[in-house]
Formats: C-alpha cells, structure tokens, sequence
C-alpha cells in the first residue's frame, strides 16, 4: 500500500513541480523568504534536527528477526501503523498536497524508486535536492519502491496511538512506507530512507552501506571518509583535487562506491566563504538554508547566529558544486579514512589499522566533545555511534562491521585513523590540530607516500604510527611525545581507552575474534616500571 493518493481527496496535488515553481508556492504559503543570493530560507518549528528517540519501525515478519532491536531500532505494531496512517489519511482531506517522484541510488543496478507527499513546498524542494532526479520521461512512469508520507501539522495521541510524543518516524517494511507527523524537520525524511537503505541493501543486494562522505581523484581512486559530526567528514573531503561523489550516504558494491542521493545537507552554523568556499558558492537559487537568520535590516544570511539552533542547515543539489564526479559513482576504496576529534589529545594524528582495528573502530564511531562548549561539560566528554551512524542502521552494527572487513581484505584497502582533535595536552592545555597538517597528512595517504616509511605501535591503542609524513613536524606525530608531563598522558590514554572496552561491552556478544583483537590495552598502573596488561574481557 504505497499509493496514499488514491485514498486522499485531496484540494490540489501538485506533481513534480520545478524550483521555481516550488519557492514561488512556498513564498506564498507562508513557508520562507529568499535571501540575498536567491536561497529560501526557511524554519523547522519546534524541531531543529531529528528526533531519534521518536523514530520506531514496524515490527513484522520481514523485520522481526533481522532487526536490531533496542533503544534506536523501536519495534511498532502493524495494527497502531494502520490506525495511525487512517488518521493521517483523514487528515489529509481537503489539503493541498506536493508529491515528488525521485529515486536514490546514482549505480543503476541498485536504484530505488520513491514518492514523497507531503503538504509544504519547501519539503518537497528538500526532495529535489536531496534525493536523485528522474528524467522527464521516466516522471509519471516509475514503478515506486517506497513511499514517504509527511505531515508535520498532524500529531499523534501518544496515549491512542502508541507513541511516546505527537511526532514521529515510522518505517514499514512491509507497506513499502514511511510515515511522518509532528516535526517539520526536513533531514527525517532524508534519514528515514537511508535507514531503508541500511536494512534492504546488504540483506537483499549484499551491498555495504555508509554514512560517509567520498570522493575521487585525478587517477580514478577513490576514497571514503567516515566520522561523526564536528571531526571534519565535510570539510576534509571537499579536496580541491579531487572530484565528490558525496558527502553523506554511500554504497559498496562488488565494483563500485555509489552515492545514495543527489545533493548535499550541510551544517551552516559559522559558514565562511574562506573555509567553505564550494557550499558557501552553492547557496544559490534552489538551496534552502534552515533556522538561520539575517544580520539586521538585510537579507545576507548571519551564519554565526545560533539563537534558533547550532544545526543550522543548507541544502542543495549536486550540481550546485563545480568539482563532483559525474555520476556519483566511483570505484573500490583504496584508503578509508576514520575521521576523530580527539579532545582528550590522546590518539595520533594519522595510523594506520589492522583489519580488526579497523572493524572494533567502525563499530566504536568514536569522537569527543570539547569541555566547556555545553553547559556543565568542563571535561573531554567521550561520544560512541556505532558504524559512525548508529541512529540510522536498522541491523546489528557488527553484521556491518563484519562487511567492512570482508571489503578491506578482499581488496586490499587501506584504513586510516585520523584524530583532527587535540595535541600536546587534552581540550585547555593543548592545542587543536591544524588543518594544514590533517590535510598534508591525508594527501600523504592518498599518494602513497606513506607506504615504505617507519611504523611504531600506539602503546594503548596497537594502531601503527608513522614516523614521518611529507610537509608535517615528525615531532607531532607520536601523542605521547607531544605532552610534557608523560605519566599524566598515560593517565589520560588508560582513561580512554577503558571508555572504549566500557562501550564496546554491548557489542561484545556478537563481536568475532578478529573485532576483539582490534579492542585498545589499559594498564593495571600507569607510570614508571608499571607492566600494561590486556584489558579485552579476560
């Protein structure tokens, strides 16, 4: 039941309309104003960015069994699903209502046809940006895989209706439909169909999902860059070398890396043309900037105002950006890049890790929020997110861990850690580390010049550090040595990474042998003459 509109009498559907013709109708409705260099900008209302806790999927005989089931994967019944969506559908009477045809998926033999409805102009302009766009003839004639169905006026009764809130997620498998309801959110569209595609692709197509950025170089090689929000994924991939596949959803065939959409949505919050120059360039008629606000009496968009929220958002089609591989398609990764801001200043800048590392960190997704930055946060606070996206994978994470590692075997790839964080002391006594030299650090890998020069094991973590790298200080590439009181970075590092066996201990269960051999040591006593023992659950 993925048609909704034959059961809608609706006031007008508008189908597939182009931009312009979706600003003019949202100027009218009400729903944004154009900025200065012809962008709407638009607010989400109440919600500012997803609501994961909200999010739950319906809990049936294509999913029961291969679901991870838990606090971000929440079963939901079929028959609250069918109540709900009668509710919305009698809702829907009598309103206008925009419907996009789309598909994701830029390797053809791994699309996925969609329809999103829904009753704002600017959430329908999201899914021309974000999503991949069918030619003319295709529009009318698609056979639809999947169905979003997207009212943010309409809550739930959480007491009748089984949800925890008036808003919600919900994905049925089964119905080939989403439905949304009490958040205006746009990114939940766009996350509810990459969850899709996290369940579908390597249950049904044996393809390796990511939520990752990618991109390709001169010579044809591709790279993978993974990391969790604030350690650089956007920046750090937006190479001015190399051509971007994408910046946020990917997949990995038995030939290819794909990218799941087609466009970008991208933090704005303190978005300079200096440091962001290509999505700076890209807010342009189409895009959308959301929650942001203008410097008085203007329409330039105020990037550093964050008096609506710190996830201010820009979204934009592909094509807005000069440097991007046509189509988004590249081929097998020849390094992949686990991408930290490391704030306790313990892991090295850039090394190099061992199949099981590479499997124990995707599944970690580690990175650190700065002390002081929240208030009450005085310290370093550790973030986990499993598979670098936990919110978003329906499975187990070690099931894709396990294909992470069949793909790095069979086809030699490298992995990298890089820690854009902190160095010579955590967050308040050292420094972060620059760009420059992340990106020196990075090209060195994607050269190969960090082939043939000496490694040393991290003496916590076992990942293998270079001595040297081409345009970077060997002095700042051992942590360690970087520190001017060495027992209190030993202090710090047993610290860290007894906060990585602590989190890992909810994966340890299903984890194989080679995951548990990537885990961090910690010593029973740090200092002089202090003997490390392992610390991987004895």
């Amino acid at each position: 039941m993925n048609n909704i509109l034959d059961s809608i009498k609706a006031g007008q559907i508008f189908y597939n309309l182009s931009p312009a013709e979706l600003v003019e109708h949202a100027l009218k409705n009400g729903e944004g104003t154009l900025t200065d260099t012809g962008a709407l900008a638009c607010d989400t209302g109440k919600f500012t960015g997803r609501a994961p806790k909200d999010r739950y999927i319906v809990e049936d005989e294509i999913s029961k069994n291969k679901v991870w089931w838990g606090n971000i994967n929440q079963s939901f019944s079929s028959e609250k699903f069918d109540r709900l969506l009668d509710k919305m559908i009698a809702f829907a009477q009598g309103k206008n209502l925009y419907v996009r045809e789309a598909y994701v998926g830029a390797d053809d033999a791994y699309r996925m046809n969609i329809r999103v409805i829904g009753t704002q102009a600017f959430h329908n302009l999201f899914a021309y940006n974000m999503f991949l766009r069918p030619t003319k003839e295709e529009t009318g004639n698609m056979s639809i895989d999947f169905t979003v169905f997207s009212l943010p006026e309409f809550q739930a009764n959480p007491q009748q209706d089984g949800t925890k809130n008036p808003n919600f997620v919900i994905i049925n498998f089964t119905k080939k439909l989403v439905i949304i309801g009490g958040t205006s959110y746009t990114g939940e569209t766009k996350k509810s169909i990459f969850s899709i595609l996290n369940f579908l692709l390597p249950t049904e197509r044996n393809v390796f999902t990511m939520h990752c950025s990618a991109n390709i170089g001169e010579k044809g090689d591709t790279a993978v860059f993974f990391g969790l929000s604030g350690t650089g994924k956007t920046t750090l991939s937006a190479d001015p070398n190399r051509y971007l596949i994408g910046d946020d959803e990917h997949g990995w065939t038995d030939h290819s890396v794909f990218n799941f959409e087609g466009g970008c949505y991208a933090k704005a919050i303190n978005l300079s043309k200096e440091n962001e120059p290509d999505i700076y360039h890209a807010i342009r008629f189409g895009a959308i900037v959301e929650n942001t606000r203008y410097f008085a009496g203007t329409r330039t968009v105020n990037y550093a105002d964050n008096s609506v929220t710190d996830n201010t958002r820009v979204s934009y089609p592909l094509y807005h950006i000069q440097k991007i591989a046509q189509p988004s398609v590249g081929g097998i990764p020849k390094n992949i890049f686990f991408l930290t801001c490391d704030s306790f200043g313990i892991l090295p800048p850039i090394s190099k890790l061992t199949v099981g590392q590479a499997m124990f960190h995707f599944i970690s997704g580690y990175t650190a929020k700065v002390g002081g930055t929240e208030v009450g946060i005085k310290e370093p606070v550790p973030t986990f997110s499993a598979c670098f996206g936990a919110p978003f994978m329906p499975l187990h994470p070690t099931t894709y861990a396990e294909m992470l590692g069949k793909k790095i075997k069979e086809h030699q790839t490298n992995v990298w850690l890089i820690n854009t964080g902190w160095t010579g002391g955590k967050y308040g006594t050292g420094k972060r580390m620059k760009l420059s030299f992340t990106r020196a650090m990075i090209t060195a890998a994607l050269n190969g010049e960090l082939e043939n020069v000496p490694y040393e094991p991290h003496p916590f973590f076992g990942v293998l550090v270079p001595q040297s790298c081409p345009h970077v200080p060997n002095e700042i590439l051992n942590p360690r040595d970087t520190w001017a009181n060495k027992d209190e970075y030993d202090e710090q590092a047993n610290h860290l990474a007894d906060l990585f066996l602590h989190n890992f201990e909810e994966f340890r269960e299903y984890a194989n042998e080679e995951i548990m051999s990537g885990a961090p040591m910690v010593m029973e006593g740090v200092g002089e003459g202090k003997e490390k023992k392992l610390k991987r659950y004895e």
